[in-house]
């Protein structure tokens, strides 16, 4: 029971049929205007992976390679791609911490005021 996507030549559309039997889609017609000139498209795919191979894709040579540490911008391209796989496991500040580096600027290297307040945080000069 296959789905195909397809252009129409007829009204320009993108459309995805399903079909009974794979011979069924050699009669193909447009639902929108009962055209046959259709092309098919290819049609795009997911691969599931794990964790650890999205970790070891993330962290490999390839990926790390192009990335330049002191280039805000690219660490932020490299972060939002970690975001991405890692969905929302990483925290609510994140989107804005990656938006401030896509502007240039670097995160803080002094830590806050509320972390100085912390059990065990050693004192801000």
């Amino acid at each position: 029971m296959p789905i195909y996507d397809y252009r129409c030549g007829g009204c320009h559309r993108r459309i995805s049929l399903w079909f009974r039997t794979f011979a069924a889609a050699d009669a193909a017609r447009c639902p929108h205007c009962g055209s046959q000139d259709l092309t098919r498209l290819i049609t795009r795919f997911a691969v599931a992976r794990s964790e650890e191979r999205r970790l070891e894709d993330l962290a490999s040579p390839e990926a790390l390679g192009a990335l330049d540490s002191d280039d805000p911008r690219a660490v932020a391209r490299w972060a939002r791609e970690m975001g991405r796989e890692f969905g929302d496991e990483l925290g609510d500040d994140y989107d804005e911490l990656i938006d401030r580096m896509e502007a240039g600027e670097l995160p803080d290297d002094e830590p806050d005021a509320e972390a100085a307040d912390e059990p065990g945080a050693e004192p801000l000069d």
